[in-house]
């Protein structure tokens, strides 16, 4: 096997046409592909008669490298393979001690082919100049599930409701992401819940369909706040953001100052290309070629001097927040503050 980690879409194909490799590391900061890959060889690699015999779960901190390896060493009892699952792997005391990864690495080397051994190693990477490290790469089934970027998001979302086989507008694929952020596990949840409720796969996901069943008011989100500053609206952009302020939990200001971050990095992005065209600006600042205009007549309002100093603003008003500056200040108040700030 090569050594580098596999996508974990070409890992789910695999499972899907009945492909199981005796090992899988999953590791990386974003869970969702890690429980999306175990979940599946957890529900589907044995029937569920022969789960109770020969599907063992194990957690990180309960367990060690000795531990593991001999169940991985066991026979299935009445069946074709066992499954093995170690969750929290990034507990494991001894995962990468001298005194132990040997074992683990002899045993990557020569496998029992009648066990699917699964390591969940969550929320942080191992050294790759490890030798267990490299040693997982080139014998294993190797997965990083790395966090996801803002301006792949969209993307994403657009491939999860095209593999549902149904469709979405532009615009609701901006909601939900703007709405919702990089969280892809919440973002299938919500997607999950939202395709339940509209059942006919003929329907385009709108807006509307989204402020039903998600949650999230088409009228009175970061999005409409962005567009809302993009033209120097000051009135929308009051009306939203005293919106926010009377419904904190939904709009958490952290999440606020992420995406107006964001924004302005946009905005800075395209002050700083050379080409301008739609297309190439559309790539640079990683947004739908729909809504690219938006950004440009944004930058001729706010020239690159005025972006920076919004970006300085914004990067105060999160040092509030956090009361590093200031104390007893509502999150309210530094976010009428700050919007002040960044129309006038």
């Amino acid at each position: 096997m090569a050594e580098s980690s596999i996508a974990p879409e070409k890992v789910l194909k695999d499972l899907k046409e009945g492909k199981y490799a005796p090992v899988y590391f999953l590791q990386g900061e974003e869970p969702y592909f890690i429980d999306l890959i175990s979940g599946y060889i957890e529900n589907n690699c044995l029937p569920e008669s022969e789960r109770g015999f020969n599907q063992t779960i194990l957690y990180g901190k309960d367990t060690n490298v000795s531990t593991i390896l001999q169940n991985a060493r066991k026979y299935p009892m009445f069946s074709e393979r066992q499954v093995v699952v170690i969750k929290e792997a990034q507990d494991i005391s001894d995962l990468v001690k001298d005194s132990t990864e040997k074992f683990l690495m002899a045993y990557l080397e020569n496998p029992l082919p009648t066990t699917i051994l699964v390591f969940c190693h969550k929320y942080k990477k191992l050294d790759a100049r490890k030798k267990i490290t490299k040693h997982l790469m080139k014998y294993a089934v190797f997965v990083e599930s790395a966090k996801i970027y803002d301006n792949k998001l969209p993307e994403w979302i657009n491939a999860y409701v095209k593999d549902k086989n149904y469709k979405i507008d532009p615009k609701a694929v901006v909601l939900l992401a703007e709405s919702i952020g990089t969280d892809l596990s919440r973002m299938a949840n919500e997607i999950d819940k939202l395709l339940i409720n509209v059942k006919d796969a003929s329907v385009v996901i709108s807006e509307d369909l989204i402020e039903k069943y998600v949650g999230v008011s088409k009228e009175y989100n970061v999005f409409e706040l962005q567009k809302a500053i993009g033209v120097r609206d000051i009135i929308k952009a009051n009306k939203i953001v005293n919106h926010f302020d009377s419904n904190p939990k939904a709009n958490p200001i952290v999440m606020v100052l992420s995406s107006l971050f964001t924004y302005y990095l946009k905005l800075l992005a395209i002050h700083a290309a050379t080409d301008k065209s739609e297309a190439s600006l559309a790539r640079v600042v990683g947004v739908h070629p729909f809504f690219v205009k938006e950004y440009i007549n944004a930058s001729r309002l706010y020239d690159i001097n005025k972006c920076i100093a919004s970006v300085r603003a914004i990067r105060e008003a999160d040092k509030m927040v956090k009361g590093y500056t200031v104390v007893n200040v509502s999150d309210g108040f530094i976010l009428k503050e700050l919007i002040f700030k960044l129309l006038h």
